[in-house]
Formats: C-alpha cells, sequence, structure tokens
C-alpha cells in the first residue's frame, strides 16, 4: 500500500469504498514512522494503538494525523521537546484534539518541536535535531519541525502545529508542503502551550491547498475555553477553493525582493528571486493583477527585533511555572528559590535561558518603556502598513526564504538585508493576525522552496483561493521526500 501520498479526499474514498480499512492506513503510517525516526526524528511519541470513538462521521473519520508536542493531549506524554516537560502527562485534552477525535481523526504520534515552540531551526528539542526529508544535511526549520516532516515524509497526510513567527509557514517552505496558518483567533487555542500569546496560532500542514482547507474547516470556530477565538460564521473554506480570481490583486514589497539590495554572489538567493518574479509573470497572465509597492526599509529590519522583543517578554511570563515544583523534575536546593534556579538551569536548554534572562530585562519596570512597549508600538506601525496595503489589494506575495533549507553547520549573518528581512518577514502575519499560508513554488539546490500569500483579517477563504490557483498553476503538489520503500 502507498495510501499516504495521498490527500485527505483521495483517502476518504478510498475508505467509503471499502479499498482500505482505517487499521490498514494507522498500521501503515505507524511503520512508516517507526521506519524514519532513526534518520529524521520527526516522533517524541509514536502510537501503537488505534484508538478511534468518534461522535460524528466527517471526512476525517479514520485519517492518521500527527500533532505538535505542545499541545495537551489526556494520557499521552506531551513534552514541548523540553527536559522540564520530559515525564508530563496531561489530564485534559487541547480543543483542536478533541475535536479531531470527535470527528474520527487518529493519532499517529506527537513530533517533535524546538524547545517550548522558540527556534527556527528544529535543532534544539530534547529528543534531538529533525533533519530535512529532502536532504539530512540541511534543516527542516523550525519550530514546527516534526510536524513538517511527517506530512512530507508521507507519513501522515496532515499534521497540526503552532506558528509565532513562521513556525508553520517556513518549514512548509523548506520541506516542499503546504503550511497554513488561518486568522488568529478563527482556530482555538485551549491546550496548546504558550510561547507568546499574542501572536500564537494554530495552524496546518498538509499535501495540497485543498486538505488545509479540509482540516481548517473541521476545526475551527468559537471555544468557551479561549477567550481569543472567533465566532463560526458557518462558511467552509473547501467551498471557495475555485472561486474566480479575475480580477484579484496582489502585491509585493519591492525592498524585500529587491536584487540589488542583496549579494549577488549567494547563488541560493539570486535562484529564489528569479522564481519568484517568474511566478508573478505567470501571475499575470492568468489574470492576477500583481503591483510592486514600497515599505519603509526601517520597519522591515525592525521586524525582527520587534518579534524578539515581543515574543521574549511573552514567554518569560506564560512559562513562569515550569519551576520544578508544580511542573518537571525536581531541583535541589533548600529552599524554594534554590529548587527552582536547579530545575530550570538543569531543565532548559541555552538558548531557552537566554531568552528567558531576555524576557526578564525586557519585563523589568525600568525596562518596560523603552523596550517593551516601544516594540509594541512598532508592530502597530508595521501592521498599519499592511493593513493599508490590504485596503488596495487582495493580498501579499513573497518568498518564504532567502534560499532553500540552510545547513545545519551554515551561519546565518544576522546583520544582512537577507537575514533581518527575507528570513523573519512572516511574522509580519503574527503582529496583525492575517492569514497566511506557504505553498510549494520550485526547487533551488535539489530542495523545495516556497512561495507565500498573506491576506486580510477573516478572509481565509480568499487566502485559500489564491494559493489553490497558484498551485494549480505551478502543479507542484503531494511532493514526497524521503526513501519511499516501506
Amino acid at each position: 500500500m502507498e495510501y499516504q501520498k495521498s490527500t485527505i479526499r483521495e483517502l476518504r474514498e478510498s475508505l467509503d469504498k471499502n479499498e482500505v480499512t482505517k487499521e490498514e492506513l494507522f498500521d501503515e503510517a505507524v511503520a512508516l514512522a517507526e521506519k524514519y525516526q532513526e534518520d529524521y526524528n520527526s516522533f517524541v511519541t509514536i502510537q501503537h494503538k488505534l484508538k478511534s470513538k468518534p461522535k460524528e462521521e466527517s471526512i476525517l473519520s479514520g485519517i492518521p494525523y500527527a500533532l505538535k508536542d505542545n499541545f495537551s493531549t489526556s494520557n499521552i506524554l506531551t513534552t514541548a521537546s523540553s527536559n522540564i516537560l520530559k515525564d508530563y502527562v496531561p489530564v485534559y485534552d487541547a480543543t483542536v484534539y478533541k475535536k479531531l477525535k470527535d470527528k474520527g481523526a487518529i493519532l499517529v504520534g506527537k513530533t517533535v518541536l524546538d524547545e517550548l515552540a522558540m527556534g527556527g531551526t528544529g535543532t534544539t528539542g530534547h529528543t534531538g535535531v529533525v533533519r530535512n526529508p529532502w536532504d539530512k544535511t540541511r534543516e527542516t526549520g523550525g519550530s514546527s519541525a516534526g510536524s513538517a516532516s511527517s506530512v512530507a515524509l508521507g507519513i501522515v497526510p496532515f499534521s497540526l502545529a503552532s506558528d509565532t513567527g513562521d513556525s508553520i509557514r517556513k518549514p512548509a517552505a523548506f520541506s516542499g508542503v503546504v503550511g497554513f496558518k488561518p486568522t488568529y483567533g478563527l482556530i482555538s487555542r485551549y491546550g496548546l502551550f504558550a510561547f507568546a500569546s499574542s501572536m500564537d496560532h494554530v495552524g496546518c500542514f498538509t499535501r495540497c491547498v485543498e486538505d488545509a482547507a479540509i482540516v481548517v474547516d473541521a476545526i475551527k470556530g468559537e471555544d468557551p475555553h479561549d477567550m481569543t477565538s472567533l465566532k463560526d460564521d458557518g462558511v467552509l473554506l473547501v467551498d471557495h477553493l475555485e472561486d474566480d480570481i479575475k480580477g484579484r490583486k496582489l502585491f509585493y514589497i519591492k525592498e524585500m525582493v529587491d536584487r540589488e539590495k542583496y549579494d549577488s554572489k549567494d547563488q541560493e538567493l539570486m535562484e529564489v528571486l528569479d522564481n519568484f518574479y517568474q511566478l508573478v509573470e505567470k501571475l499575470k497572465k492568468e489574470g492576477f493583477l500583481v503591483e510592486e509597492v514600497s515599505m519603509e526599509q526601517y520597519l522591515l529590519e525592525a521586524i525582527y527585533p520587534t518579534y524578539m522583543t515581543i515574543s521574549c517578554a511573552e514567554a518569560t511570563s506564560n512559562n513562569a511555572n515550569l519551576t520544578g515544583i508544580a511542573f518537571g523534575p525536581r531541583g535541589e536546593g533548600n529552599s524554594v528559590d534554590e529548587i527552582m534556579f536547579s530545575a530550570r538551569t538543569k531543565g532548559f536548554s541555552e538558548l531557552i535561558k537566554r531568552r528567558f534572562v531576555l524576557g526578564s530585562y525586557i519585563l523589568q519596570k525600568e525596562n518596560q518603556e523603552k523596550l517593551y512597549l516601544n516594540a509594541c508600538r512598532v508592530r502597530r506601525m508595521i501592521v498599519d502598513k499592511m493593513n493599508e496595503f490590504l485596503k488596495e489589494y487582495d493580498g501579499m506575495l513573497s518568498p518564504c526564504s532567502g534560499g532553500a533549507a540552510p545547513h545545519f553547520d551554515e551561519a546565518s549573518d544576522k546583520l544582512s538585508d537577507r537575514y533581518l528581512v527575507l528570513e523573519n518577514h512572516l511574522a509580519i502575519a503574527n503582529f496583525g493576525g492575517f492569514p497566511s499560508i506557504t505553498i510549494p513554488c520550485g526547487f533551488v539546490s535539489k530542495c523545495p522552496i516556497g512561495i507565500n500569500i498573506t491576506g486580510k483579517v477573516k478572509d481565509d477563504a480568499l487566502v485559500l483561493n489564491i494559493a489553490k490557483k497558484i498551485e494549480d498553476m505551478t502543479g507542484l503538489k503531494g511532493q514526497i521526500g524521503g526513501d519511499q520503500s516501506v
């Protein structure tokens, strides 16, 4: 069997025709998960017993999936890929997990992430690094590395994950799959371990745009446990995928993709920009209006420091309960302070400790105005500029990165325009809660790259509609990395 290469709709048809059973689908997914685990390290936990007691029949009934290991799952280990939570087993379910259980979707396993979802490399999880399905010498990106690779390897047709700065959309680009982050609040975050609450989103990885719409339709809606969740308007995203795109207007930011701003010797970057401009011309021929706009360079360069300032501050506050007393292995010491100090010193990686130190400094009373509140003001300036563009256009088009997935031993130049802008601009969608999707658009150095479409708040249907049209144009969907022999 090779059912895990199929789309959700194809799997549904096979199940309905009795060509395959849910048990066979689950067994194949588990076999693939185990086969690839040593080489790619997608999973923290793999389920070996099928558990399915759906409350309703749905298109997802019997469909295997994976879940990022920062969603609460009762009676299933949930570590957030951190040593301080390595033995934590929750007593309650995240809303999205409960919804999928009720609809009959079958959990195959919990996936590796950068520790506590803080990171963009897939290398800081307590169980080890996640390797790219297309090239094991390269990163998958993060923080949702395992969720991306589980889909890219053909283990499952979809996975759920979280996105705070680009944690779904960047790994999707590097893995050659679809990564969709809907409007802030469209999907409940109850049971998701908070990183930066004002920017955290729930989203999904799939191998085609239609599957992303199907998954989000199944889990969106208001939740009394999440005060930020939005009322469901009853509109099914999947019903609008084939809407007419004639006359739709897209923009791209000149300063983001201007070849003259970058080092012409950076071959991968030049290929990414060539791919982007070629796609723009194809879109124009298909009936899109695509125009260049300008955004102040200081705003573009402020995206990364603004994101780091706000996210570190919120993360420090959100994770203050990880003390080794209420959660995590008990530290050593003769006082509460000593126990907490010991637990947090041993329980967190160096990256996490640095972020918590930064967050604590930013939140000190004497620093809040200068650092945290100023970052919030800059965030508002960036969002206002984006909304100004979106008054005239239906969406923004942009490359997802300045190249293919980095090699593990590559060092980023954090002062370069490529790093400051092209590697971090996806956070704009988190700043404003905009719906944003990454889809495959080509290959560089024999590895996939992605294109991103970001649209107006609550305009998720149109963003998916545009993405579906581009997917049809490129023909790049359902591609699988890794060795597919089971």
